[in-house]
Parts: C-alpha cells; sequence; structure tokens
C-alpha cells in the first residue's frame, strides 16, 4: 500500500475512519518556515460537517503537529500533523464486512487486502482521512501565499445549478477564503434546496468544482509525464469523489476551431500575458504565468439510504443493501476544501523541484 505522494515535496498519510487517529506526514520543507495554525483550523472547519447538506458525524479535527516544528517554524525535519476520531458508530458498518456498498472500496479492498483491512467507516479509503489530507495542505498552502501564490475553489454546478465562473480571478480567490460555502454569485439557497431535496429521496448529488491557483511564475513543470496536468491530475485523483479533471477549456476543446481554442499572447508593461486562457496557464506542460484553472467532476456521494443490488463477497452471492449510517447527500462543498490542498502540496511540489526545497522560506527568484 503506497500513501506518499510527491517528488521533492511529500505527503504520506496514515489512519483508518474509525480508528485512533488519522494524520500526514510532510517531509522536505525548509526549516525556519512559520506556522500558522489559524490556517489550519480554518481550512479543516471548511472540510468539518456543520451544514445541513452534510453528514451527521461531528468531528471536532482538533489537530496536534507531534514533530518537524520547534518554536512555531518548522525544523526541516518531516512534520507529522495528528487528528483523533472521536465521533466513530462502527456497529453501522457491521454487515459492509462481506456485503459490498456499490460504488464503495469495499469489494476492491477485500480482494486487494485478503480481509485483512479495517472496513469500518471505510477505513484508510474514507473520505474522512481528506481531513489529515486537508491539514497538511493548509500548512503548504500558508506558505505558498506567502510567495504570492493562492488557490480557491467553488461550486461550479450541483444538481443542474450554476454558479458563474471565475473572471476577475485574483479577487475570485480572495473572496472564496471567507466562505463555508464556497460559490461566486447568489446560488447557495438554490443549491441547497437540490441538496436537500436529494437527501429527502434518500439519494445524493454530485458536481463540479472549479479552482483557480494564482501568481504561479511561467516556466514551471516539466514536459511529458511530470507536466503541470499529469502532478495535479496524480493528486487530484486521490480525492476518492473526484472521477474526472478537465484543465482550462477541457472537453470543450473538441467542439472549436484552432482560432477560437489559441490563446494570443501579448506584452505589457515587461510582462508577457495571454488574452484568453482556454488552455488554463500552462502550454506545453509548463506554467506560462496565467492562473492555472481547472474543473472537478464529483461523484455522488455512494451512501444513500435506497435499497440497491449488489453481492456478498465472502460467499459470491447475490444480495441487497440498504445503507444506514450517518453520510453527506453530497461532499462538493466539503471536497472543494480537500481540492484545494492537494493542489496546494503539488504546486508547492512543482516549485521546489524547480527552485530548491527551500523556495518557500526565502520565496521564488525574480
Amino acid at each position: 500500500m503506497k500513501n506518499t505522494f510527491g517528488n521533492s515535496l511529500t505527503v504520506t498519510l496514515f489512519g483508518e475512519s474509525h480508528g485512533e487517529a488519522i494524520g500526514a506526514v510532510l517531509d522536505g520543507l525548509a526549516a525556519g518556515i512559520e506556522i500558522d495554525g489559524k490556517s489550519v483550523s480554518d481550512a479543516l472547519a471548511k472540510r468539518r460537517p456543520s451544514l445541513s447538506t452534510d453528514t451527521a458525524r461531528k468531528e471536532k479535527d482538533e489537530y496536534r503537529i507531534i514533530s518537524g516544528v520547534y518554536g512555531g517554524k518548522t525544523t526541516g525535519s518531516p512534520l507529522c500533523v495528528v487528528i483523533p476520531n472521536t465521533d466513530v458508530k462502527s456497529g453501522d458498518y457491521a454487515e459492509f464486512s462481506h456485503i459490498a456498498r456499490p460504488s464503495h472500496a469495499d469489494y476492491t479492498a477485500f480482494v486487494k487486502y485478503g480481509g485483512y483491512n479495517d472496513h469500518r467507516g471505510g477505513g484508510h479509503f474514507s473520505g474522512r482521512i481528506t481531513a489529515a489530507l486537508v491539514a497538511a495542505g493548509a500548512i503548504v498552502s500558508s506558505a505558498l501565499g506567502k510567495t504570492g501564490i493562492k488557490t480557491g475553489t467553488h461550486i461550479l454546478s450541483v444538481a443542474g445549478v450554476k454558479d458563474r465562473e471565475f473572471s476577475d480571478v485574483a479577487a475570485d480567490v480572495g473572496e472564496l477564503q471567507k466562505k463555508a460555502f464556497p460559490v461566486l454569485s447568489d446560488v447557495e439557497n438554490e443549491m441547497t434546496e437540490k441538496i436537500l431535496a436529494a437527501k429527502k429521496d434518500g439519494d445524493s448529488v454530485g458536481g463540479i468544482l472549479q479552482t483557480a491557483v494564482v501568481g504561479v511564475p511561467a516556466g514551471i513543470g516539466e514536459p511529458w509525464f511530470d507536466s503541470v496536468e499529469s502532478v495535479l491530475s496524480h493528486a487530484l485523483f486521490s480525492i476518492g469523489g473526484i472521477k474526472g479533471v478537465e484543465f482550462g477549456a477541457g472537453f470543450k476543446f473538441a467542439e472549436m476551431r484552432g482560432s477560437e481554442a489559441n490563446d494570443p499572447f501579448f506584452a505589457e508593461s515587461g510582462k508577457i500575458y495571454t488574452k484568453t486562457n482556454n488552455n488554463g496557464g500552462i502550454n506545453g506542460g509548463i506554467t506560462n504565468g496565467m492562473p492555472i484553472i481547472f474543473n472537478c467532476a464529483v461523484k455522488p456521494t455512494p451512501s444513500i439510504a435506497k435499497r440497491q443490488e449488489t453481492v456478498d463477497f465472502k460467499i459470491c452471492e447475490n444480495a441487497e443493501i440498504e445503507v444506514t449510517g450517518r453520510h453527506d447527500p453530497a461532499i462538493i462543498r466539503r471536497a472543494a476544501a480537500a481540492v484545494d490542498a492537494v493542489t496546494a502540496i503539488a504546486v508547492a511540489d512543482l516549485l521546489t523541484v524547480r527552485y530548491g526545497t527551500d523556495v518557500l522560506k526565502r520565496g521564488i527568484p525574480v
């Protein structure tokens, strides 16, 4: 089981949904980076269930950094953050040790690990683990912010209700930092109604998240296998509910002509920009200095209260299941925090590959 992402800056995840604790280890952070505890708490609050559209499981997410920090600054050794699990109801999952919940990892994990995996609450495959990822990402994001790089994610659509796309990207990213329900226009109530309607029906909904990264200089990334798209996609698909990623115009490119798709360059005040940003700030796998823009498709929460067909995989017989327990009718609001986290980690890793591991401390060379 490989649980580490990154080349120069790495993050390793550990723990299970109903175990004693979950956590993350950041390795490759330079010594002397100031830890902003409030930014970590704020990021965890965005991921934590708190609205009527969220699960009833109420974890406090009181994190502890147990290594890699002294006097409020990184030491250069691996930084380990731990979050205790305090609100578990393992009895809700007794039958899932052998009955596969559709679209969950129950069956695939059983096959891969021979039944030794902890299935309770999804175990190591649970969205609960993203709390540790968000904590680690917030530490990195705070350091990135001091270099001028900021990340923001909003709900572009859910259950047919659409938010506007990014326009004044830097201002929009700044505005999203203040919002518990991350949208750019006045659609929160309409989205909430759609989510609660699915919940009332014992069902769930998915949607699309749109992310922007501003302040990334041109020249970051590698051609081919470590392109910016490749590295970000690798990180984003680690989030269990993400089933599709597109950059810039994405699949709309298939319907365009080259004259529509190309982003014309222009120079202004000694800097180079593009007039449009269909390529999402990336050419040839390398950043061009424009905002990095991408969308993520988030699937409907697979745990629903409707009766479904499945199998008992221990005896290989057909069965039915009606999932009980505490589940989100839509994970998309909380998934936004996880997307911001992995984006920050991936971008920071790309920066350290380009400029060295101390770039988050000394800043990006001009």
